[in-house]
């Protein structure tokens, strides 16, 4: 684990970052692989359309961390958060939920979302940490998924 002694300036990922950003999402997933039946949806995912519409965020060069996020009207949807595993426990994954969170009131947006394999347990347990809580569980594209939202207070 390394610590994170300098502010992490997060930018928005561009083509370049792509296979760095593939190797930390295979990274951050290959604990999970033994657990799962298939690859994790992160892992198949083509990130070039969340480049394209600015929605990928990373630190590092090379990529150690990221994080994808989707805005709709009323809600920011986290759709991947991945930190190296050489950099996990450092305070990375931490920052960039609360990037998240920076994102939501910058649009006066409140609410934020997420969904996990239910086999993923122990991001479920950071998350109900971080203030999210259950809000669906359902198989989705052969995936059994345990839906997550925090409400931002007011103001």
């Amino acid at each position: 684990m390394n610590a994170t002694t300098q502010p992490v300036e997060l930018r928005q990922a561009t083509e370049a970052d792509l296979p760095s950003v593939n190797r930390v999402t295979a990274a951050a997933c290959r604990k999970y692989l033994s657990r799962m039946d298939k690859p994790p949806a992160p892992l198949l995912r083509d990130y070039s359309q969340a480049v394209d519409a600015g929605a990928l965020w990373v630190t590092g060069s090379p990529v150690i961390a990221l994080i994808s996020l989707t805005q709709t009207d009323d809600l920011i949807l986290i759709e991947n958060v991945a930190v190296h595993p050489d950099w996990q426990g450092s305070g990375l994954g931490r920052l960039l939920m609360e990037f998240a969170e920076q994102q939501a009131r910058k649009h006066h947006i409140r609410r934020l979302a997420l969904y996990t394999n239910e086999v993923m347990t122990e991001n479920q347990a950071i998350y109900r940490h971080l203030g999210y809580h259950a809000t669906d569980t359902r198989t989705e594209d052969g995936y059994r998924r345990v839906y997550m939202e925090k409400v931002l207070p007011a103001g």
